[in-house]
């Protein structure tokens, strides 16, 4: 017997992705499940409801039915407390969790409905990689550089400095704390444009990798505290991108280091959702993205892939579909036992926490 599977529209402000494409659908309504979508969830995206009903769905107008009907929902983000007293006790949720970064109050509400769920951010490979957060973490790398462009403007508040500078007059120098995946994208995006970026990790393995993929177009170092603390001094932006996985992003960049910087000078701590990793940081939204503290203007967004919602939409579920086609044909309990990175993004199993969050 199929399941049924929800798919609501998110509610979170400037989050424009959604839970499955129409192609989606139609995949798992051809191999029986019933797939119930809410009215406009995908419009973020570019889907219409006429997509969806194409794809073999059945429209929703009303967003809590989604909730109750489904055995497993499919989210980008956590449901809020209000939307998980709506489930039914024994559902599987599968969305982006991260909830070591937030209160007590939607975990305490997931276990008291006896929730399974499977944090996409947490699904993990043998080889440490995680697959559904890697192409987010790409996109979030790549939009530095745009983000960047405009807050040195002097019109955003900037130093009145072209990323790229121009002959005669040298570029921007952006230094990225973080040699994963956010920051190599970054380093890339920034290179393109051409920015001149150090790039900073305890790991010597990491800084070697780059420096032969950017074939020494980056300089590279060692993030003792006393070269965090020299190249704030100089630095026109300054990229956080550190993130530990299922973890709480540790605070490297101290409130004494920013006030070394002149002012200014650009911020963008691309750990918010982690909890940052600026002692000066704090989460702001798309609507009002920046604040000044130490004469440092601060870009601490959160959920920046949410405004591109069509590309991270079919990025982050190219990278899903192998998990969620999983469960959705074997069933929960024969996914987790032949899925060692599924296994690993378990959070809750019928309301009883699998791993230390934090």
């Amino acid at each position: 017997m199929g399941l049924v599977i929800g798919i609501p529209k998110e509610t979170e402000p400037f989050e424009y992705r959604v839970g499955m494409t129409p192609v989606g659908v139609s995949l798992l309504t051809r191999w029986g499940h019933q797939c119930y979508v809410e009215r406009g969830a995908g419009l973020g995206s570019g889907f219409t409801d006429h997509e969806y009903e194409q794809a073999g769905a059945r429209i929703s107008y009303a967003h809590e039915e989604v909730f109750r009907r489904a055995d497993l929902l499919l989210k980008v983000l956590r449901p809020n407390v209000e939307e998980i007293g709506w489930m039914a006790e024994g559902q599987t949720l599968l969305s982006l969790m991260m909830l070591f970064a937030t209160s007590s109050g939607p975990l305490q509400a997931l276990q008291s409905r006896k929730i399974t769920a499977i944090a996409y951010e947490l699904i993990q490979e043998e080889d440490g990689r995680q697959p559904v957060l890697y192409p987010l973490s790409q996109i979030g790398g790549k939009m530095v550089a745009q983000i960047a462009a405009q807050y040195l403007q002097n019109d955003k508040g900037g130093k009145g400095i072209l990323l790229g500078g121009i002959a005669g007059v040298p570029p921007a120098d952006v230094v990225i704390v973080g040699a994963g995946v956010v920051g190599t994208h970054a380093v890339q995006a920034l290179l393109r444009v051409g920015a001149r970026v150090i790039l900073l990790d305890r790991d010597l393995r990491a800084l070697q990798v780059a420096h032969e993929r950017f074939g020494g177009q980056v300089t590279t170092m060692i993030s003792h505290d006393f070269n965090l603390a020299r190249v704030c001094r100089f630095a026109d932006v300054l990229v956080g991108a550190v993130q530990i996985p299922g973890q709480r992003a540790p605070i490297i960049i101290t409130r004494e280091m920013v006030r070394s910087m002149r002012p200014g000078s650009l911020i963008i701590d691309l750990s918010i959702d982690q909890g940052g990793c600026v002692e000066t940081s704090r989460p702001m939204p798309h609507d009002n993205p920046i604040f000044e503290a130490e004469g440092v203007i601060h870009y601490c967004v959160v959920n920046m892939p949410g405004v591109v919602g069509r590309t991270a939409t079919h990025a982050f579920l190219n990278a899903a579909w192998p998990y969620i086609t999983r469960i959705a044909q074997d069933g929960l309990a024969a996914a987790l036992a032949h899925s060692p990175s599924l296994q690993r993004g378990l959070v809750l199993k019928a309301g009883e926490l699998q791993r230390a969050l934090g």
